[in-house]
Order: C-alpha cells, then sequence, then structure tokens
C-alpha cells in the first residue's frame, strides 16, 4: 500500500519529537526528590543510592517502585505492599525512582519481585521523579534476570492515555525481562482507577498463587511502624513538629528564602491580594496573589503553581469522632519502625492533632480496599459484617459510597451509627490514609510583567450531597482567607486555621512551590496565537497576553492573539471582563476576543467549540501563517470537542477529509504548535 507524504511528514515528526523530548528530559531534569520528608533509612548501614545494596542489607524479596506527581501512584505502591506482606509474608520494600540509581538494576536476583507503579503526567510524559529511571531504562541493553510486572496510573481523556505504563512494559519485554503477572492499567478519566487496581491486584495474587505457588493466608493488618507516646514532651517542646513542612522549617535560625524549592521544600510566600472574580451567591471564584520578592522562588508563564494544604475545621471534627481522638489532639507521638525501609510521611516527634490538620488525606474519597482493610477493628460482628458486605459488593459500593462522595470517617459513622472506632490503631490511619499532598493550579500571572508575583485563579469547589457538604481542600481555604483578610461579611462553607503551625502562616501566607511546564508561548513573539479557555482554563491565557502587553509596552513586534473564552453567564462568572477591554485598547487589532456563554440562551447553549466553528476561515489563515494552539481546560469534554472542532475547520476549509484533517492536527502537536494544559 503506498504511504502518502502527509503520513511520511508526521511519522517523522514524531521521531523527531520523542527524541527531543528524552534530551530534553535528561538535560532539564528537576532537582532529585529525597522523598516526602526523610530519605530512606538504611538501618545500620550508610544510606545508599544502590538499590542492590540496600535491598540485601535489608533482606527483601519484593521491591515496589513508583513513577507518582500527585501521590496516588505512591499511595497504590504503599497498599500493595501491605497486602503482599499480610497475604503471603513477602518482605516488601517500597521506593521511590529518585531516590535511587539504576545501573545495577539488572544485577537484582530472579528471586526478587519487581512492581512497577507507573502513573502518566502531561502528555505522555514521565513524572518528574522517573525521568532520570527513563533514560537508564532507554540504555540498558540485557535486564533477562528481572522479574516484573506493571500496572500502569492514565486518564483516557488525555490522547497519550498510559503512555508511560505501557512503555515500562514494552522496554521491559524488549530488555528480555520477565513478566510473573499481567499488566494492568487504571482510568482516572471513567473515574475507576480504584476498582481498575483492585481487578489488577486481585490477577496479581491468582498469579502468585498458581504460577509461583505462594501460600495465601488471612488479610490482618501488619504495621511497619509502632507509634510511641511522648509524655516527656509537649506541644509547646521547640522539638515538636506542629504541621511544618519540614524539619527544617523546625530551626528558626535558617535562611528559608534560599530554596531549591521543590515538592520537599516549600517557600511560605504571604498572600498580597485575594479577590472575589464571581458575582454570584452559589458559586465562587477567586483570584490570589503571592509575593515571592526576597526568594530564590522563580517561575516562567505557563507553568503552575503547588498550593501546600491544610485541611478544614469541620473536617477535623468529623475525623476525630469517627476514631475518638478529641483527647489525643495536642498528645506528643514519635515513630519507631519496625520496617527500616518506611520512610516517614512527615517529620517526627509531632501531636496527633498537626498529622491530622497538616499531614493526611481525611476528606478523599474512601475504597473498598480500604474499607475492608478496616473490618478487622469493626466494633461488633454486626458492624464487621455490614462492612464486608458492603465492600465485596461493587455495585452497592458505587451506588452508596463512591457516588454520594463519602469520606473515610463519613462512611465509618453511617455504618456504626455514629460510635467512634476506637480499636483502629494510628498506625493503621497513618499508613492508610494517603498523605495530603499539594494541588496544583496553572499560573495567571505574567513573569515578564510580574516578576515578583505569581497569580493562580481557582474556582471554590462545594457540592451539597443530601445532608453533606462536600468542600475542595485548597480552594475553600483560599476562600477562607479571602472572607477573613477582606473583613467580608459572609459565613464560609468551611473554616481553617490561617496562622498554621507556630504562626508560621501568620497574616496570611501559604506554603507553595513552582513545578515547571511545557505549556509555553512561542519562542517568537511574533508567532500568531489562538488559545481557548472556558472557565478557569482561561487562567494561563491570561498570563500569556499580559505577557505580550508588556513585550508590546517595551517596543517588541508581537503576533496576533485571539482568545476564545467560555463561561456560564456574563453577569455571574465572567472572569477578568474588564482585563479584556484593556488589552485590547493596548494592543489593538493584535488581540482579538471571542466569548461564549452557555446558560443565556434557554433554548441553545454555546460553547467555545461553536464560536471556533463560526471563525473557520480566520482560524485556518491564522494556521497557515505559522498560529500555535493554546487549549487549557476539562479534558473529559471541552478539549476533545475543541480538537473535533480544528479538525473540522481544517477538514472544510482546505476540502480534505476528517481523518486526514486529524493526522494534521496530530502533527501540530508534535510540532508544540496545539498544546494542552487539561485536567
Amino acid at each position: 500500500m503506498a504511504v502518502d507524504s502527509l503520513d511520511l511528514i508526521v511519522v517523522s515528526l514524531l521521531a523527531a519529537a520523542i527524541a527531543g523530548y528524552y534530551l530534553k528530559n535528561h538535560f532539564l531534569a528537576p532537582p532529585e526528590s529525597k522523598g516526602f520528608i526523610t530519605t530512606p533509612a538504611s538501618g545500620g548501614a550508610t544510606n545508599t543510592r544502590d538499590i542492590l545494596q540496600t535491598l540485601h542489607h535489608h533482606d527483601k524479596n519484593v521491591l515496589l517502585l513508583y513513577g507518582s506527581q500527585t501521590g496516588t501512584a505512591e499511595d497504590f505502591s504503599h497498599k500493595m505492599a501491605r497486602e503482599l506482606t499480610s497475604r503471603f509474608d513477602l518482605k516488601c520494600m517500597v521506593a521511590d525512582f529518585a531516590d535511587y540509581d539504576w545501573d545495577n538494576l539488572k544485577d537484582i536476583s530472579s528471586d526478587v519481585l519487581v512492581f512497577f507503579v507507573m502513573a502518566t503526567y502531561g502528555e505522555g510524559e514521565p513524572t518528574d521523579n522517573a525521568i532520570e529511571f527513563f533514560d537508564y531504562l532507554e540504555t540498558e541493553d540485557d535486564l533477562s534476570s528481572l522479574r516484573y510486572c506493571v500496572f500502569g496510573l492514565g486518564n483516557s481523556t488525555y490522547e497519550f492515555f498510559n503512555a508511560i505504563g505501557r512503555k515500562t512494559r514494552d522496554l521491559l519485554t524488549e530488555k528480555q525481562a520477565e513478566s510473573f503477572a499481567p499488566y494492568g492499567e487504571g482510568d482516572d478519566g471513567l473515574g475507576t482507577l480504584d476498582e481498575d487496581f483492585l481487578a489488577w491486584k486481585d490477577g496479581v495474587f491468582e498469579s502468585l498463587r498458581n504460577n509461583l505457588h505462594f501460600e495465601e493466608q488471612e488479610l490482618k493488618f501488619q504495621p511497619r511502624i509502632k507509634l510511641e507516646v511522648r509524655d516527656d514532651l509537649t506541644a509547646e517542646d521547640e522539638t515538636v513538629a506542629l504541621g511544618e513542612p519540614n524539619k527544617r522549617y523546625l530551626n528558626s535560625d535558617e535562611d528559608l528564602t534560599k530554596g531549591p524549592f521543590d515538592n520537599t521544600h516549600p517557600y511560605v510566600a504571604p498572600i498580597v491580594n485575594v479577590k472575589e472574580l464571581f458575582k454570584s451567591e452559589e458559586r465562587h471564584c477567586v483570584h490570589v496573589d503571592f509575593d515571592i520578592s526576597g526568594s530564590n522562588l522563580k517561575y516562567t508563564t505557563g507553568d503552575h503553581l503547588a498550593i501546600w494544604p491544610s485541611n478544614s475545621n469541620e473536617n477535623i471534627e468529623k475525623f476525630v469522632e469517627a476514631f475518638g481522638l478529641k483527647d489525643k489532639l495536642d498528645e506528643v507521638f514519635d515513630l519507631k519502625r519496625l520496617d527500616q525501609t518506611y520512610v516517614a510521611p512527615f517529620p517526627t516527634p509531632i501531636t496527633f492533632g498537626a498529622v491530622l490538620r497538616h499531614h493526611l488525606e481525611i476528606s478523599g474519597p474512601i475504597s473498598r480496599q480500604l474499607l475492608l482493610s478496616i473490618a478487622e477493628f469493626a466494633l461488633t460482628d454486626e458492624v464487621k459484617k455490614s462492612i464486608m458486605a458492603l465492600a465485596n459488593n461493587k455495585a452497592k459500593f458505587a451506588e452508596e459510597i463512591t457516588a454520594k462522595k463519602y469520606n473515610f470517617a463519613d462512611v465509618l459513622l453511617k455504618i456504626s451509627n455514629g460510635q467512634p472506632w476506637t480499636k483502629v490503631p494510628f498506625e493503621f490511619i497513618i499508613e492508610n490514609l494517603q498523605h495530603l499532598t499539594p494541588r496544583y493550579y496553572s499560573i495567571s500571572s505574567s513573569s515578564s510583567k510580574e516578576k515578583n508575583t505569581i497569580s493562580v485563579t481557582a474556582v471554590v469547589e462545594a457540592e451539597q450531597i443530601e445532608d453533606r457538604l462536600i468542600t475542595g481542600v485548597v480552594t475553600n481555604l483560599l476562600k477562607d482567607i479571602d472572607i477573613v483578610k477582606n473583613k467580608r461579611d459572609v459565613k464560609p462553607l468551611v473554616t481553617y486555621n490561617l496562622s498554621g503551625p507556630r504562626n508560621k502562616f501568620f497574616e496570611f501566607k501559604l506554603p507553595v512551590h513552582v513545578r515547571r511546564s511545557t505549556f509555553k508561548l512561542p519562542t517568537s513573539s511574533t508567532t500568531p496565537i489562538i488559545m481557548i479557555g472556558p472557565g478557569t482554563g482561561v487562567a494561563p491565557l491570561r498570563g500569556f497576553i499580559r505577557e505580550r502587553v508588556q513585550q508590546f509596552e517595551n517596543g517588541v513586534n508581537v503576533g496576533k492573539s485571539v482568545l476564545f473564552y467560555g463561561c456560564r453567564n456574563r453577569e455571574q462568572d465572567y472572569l477578568y471582563k474588564d482585563e479584556w477591554v484593556q488589552y485590547g485598547e493596548v494592543l489593538g487589532d493584535k488581540f482579538e476576543l471571542f466569548t461564549a456563554f452557555s446558560r443565556e440562551d434557554p433554548n441553545k447553549k454555546v460553547y467555545v467549540q461553536h464560536k471556533l466553528l463560526e471563525n473557520s476561515a480566520k482560524i485556518n489563515q491564522m494556521l497557515l501563517d505559522g498560529a500555535m494552539i493554546y487549549v487549557c481546560g476539562d479534558a473529559a469534554h471541552m478539549a476533545r470537542d475543541v480538537q473535533a472542532a480544528f479538525a473540522k475547520i481544517i477538514s472544510d476549509e482546505r476540502d480534505i477529509s476528517v481523518e486526514k484533517a486529524g493526522v494534521l492536527i496530530r502533527s501540530l502537536k508534535v510540532q508544540n504548535r496545539y498544546q494542552e494544559d487539561v485536567w
């Protein structure tokens, strides 16, 4: 069959892009992560980056490696390790790729089972902590002694669904490694990540029983840590952690403005401005400006800001009620490691209250696996039967728990009719709940125009389900700051301790760090750009436009910038309405805005993709003139609909098939002329 010249071009571009990607990540890899708080301990040995030495020293026969960006893959790895230990008496070690060197992976004995739990980040990229591992895996020739299995975490709303999980599997197969269990993958796009993980896990256990002949025993919690209450310490002792991001923040003499700042060490940035953007009583959206002057925290337009959260007073109270912890909040405890490879998720000694407020994900959704795990601590046999019946019924659990967004405390109180679960060890809570991780927001400021300020734009997440209010952790924290700082005469949905540990967040400060992004303006200021950003998807596009305004005011020639923005109603949630007018006054015909309001006409919903199609000829000409496309916002529907609109525009205007137009769209993505920042 003849090969179309257009297909050859696309294949060539794909090859070039892949080569460029690995070169880029090799030279631009972020600073090495050292885990959340501490590096892996090695018992009597010195700390080492030699994975073989660590496995041998601690007599481990299972290694679980995770590539994680938001903490989910890490959480799954720990869950799997706990079950492997409990069910099969295996000696498991969980490790962050960034904590070790990989030159001797090929020398790991075939007696050791290696699990790869791999999240895909962005447009088919490895997570930050797995970049160097992929450099190694690409160049290694022979891994024939390695026995492995892989679970991939992805989102089917993205074009490169589970690219890293699949690539890990394919590379290991190519290097002659032996798979001992089927490949599995989870889909966050369908909301089935937990269920997909459970299904894969069951398949792994079947392989362990039937193929490797491991004997299975009854599931029972086997702690890797032992909690020791410190009666000799109080919350006032300066060595006791009260929720500080890490131990460096316990040392008041250290200059903490120098960095480097990353997911292990944030900068505590003052909030100099916060304001409500919506004109609605039911829905809220805040614009927040963080002051980074005097620090070494840097960003470039298009990057993401990570905000380190804390839990609301209301969610803490509910959790305390569920586990009967009211009298323990100010008690101090330390952790003794029973497994010397265990990495503490927070600094110790620490108070119970600090752990609940700053370090554990207490308000997130609960999985069937977690419910099954806690059954052994049920107050009565009747309660245990109720738990087992619910956790073992996938459909019932989805209908009664997942769909109604119950969290851990809510479920337990519902099942026990309000009786506290006092038999649950706090070690179980620490080991089974996901750590509270930073939330990422597209930066809406320009690093050229606002060198000392980082801005974010966030819709406040809140949903009433029956008698329960489900709230977003960070967005409601920002809204609480807005209400208190601006002395608004309104009641917040939930409240927070805004002073922070030892008043370190006093006068409205929050810990933050910057994550680099590939969502960037063209290197040439004259390149035209087409931007699509409904809702808060407009955040980074606002930064782009402000950047071009700054360039124009500095006498730099800029290309045309066209923005397609959408919201529900121009009178209620039209973000930065007055700013767009100001930018137009500065840039003149170099800036053009098209708006879509989906709720104004009761007979017809108008979205950004409709406005794109209305301007078909203009869009096509801009693309022929070398324009770049930027799409930001919802991945599940908007991004796909927008891509389909571009394909139709190209098909109609150039008189080619939609399939050919789709190939052209993919080629634009390969050339980085079609960029997405979607979630």
